[in-house]
């Protein structure tokens, strides 16, 4: 079932594990966009790891998503970045789905097949990320808890840059 979005709404969607120091930059940076007021057709949402879940969702009729991230770029911890995510390539073999895992590429490619099979479009998807300084590979014997410093000082950098963007996003619109 797909649920029916008023025209103009935006989608910011908070990813990462928790549970892995900086990969929880999405989900922490949703926890403090909570205490603000944001524009009424802009929906805040926490997928965590929830890959499906946000496949699914962008299938709603969103005309824009926002996902809010941890990414690696090679830059100093804490840099920020607005990346353009470009719709997945018709024809590639869709990849598997992973119910509780979040690889963000993979998640765009499984509902762009999502989308195409249902003669749907998927929304224009706009990543927030966050340069960590902590990554975990998963062999690690003990796995830092919360942020890093430089991660968590740009939480308060990355709501600003939001609110900035959701004013871009929201102006871009065609009215009516």
């Amino acid at each position: 079932m797909t649920t029916q979005v008023p025209r103009g709404r935006v989608l910011v969607a908070g990813v990462g594990n928790i549970f892995l120091a900086d990969d929880a930059f999405g989900p922490e940076l949703v926890t403090a966009l909570r205490e603000r007021a944001l524009p009424p057709q802009v929906h805040l949402a926490d997928f965590g790891i929830r890959g499906m879940d946000l496949a699914y969702r962008l299938l709603a009729g969103y005309e824009t998503a926002i996902l809010l991230d941890a990414v690696p770029r090679g830059e100093p911890p804490g840099t920020l970045y607005v990346l353009d995510a470009a719709a997945p390539a018709a024809g590639a073999p869709p990849p598997a789905p992973e119910a509780h895992g979040m690889d963000p590429v993979k998640v765009l490619a499984w509902a762009g097949e999502l989308a195409r099979a249902e003669g749907l479009t998927l929304p224009r998807v706009l990543i927030l990320g966050c340069e960590p300084l902590v990554r975990v590979r998963g062999d690690e014997p003990d796995i830092p808890a919360g942020l890093s410093a430089p991660v968590r000082a740009a939480v308060g950098e990355a709501v600003r840059l939001l609110e900035s963007l959701l004013e871009e996003v929201l102006g871009e619109r065609s009215p009516g």
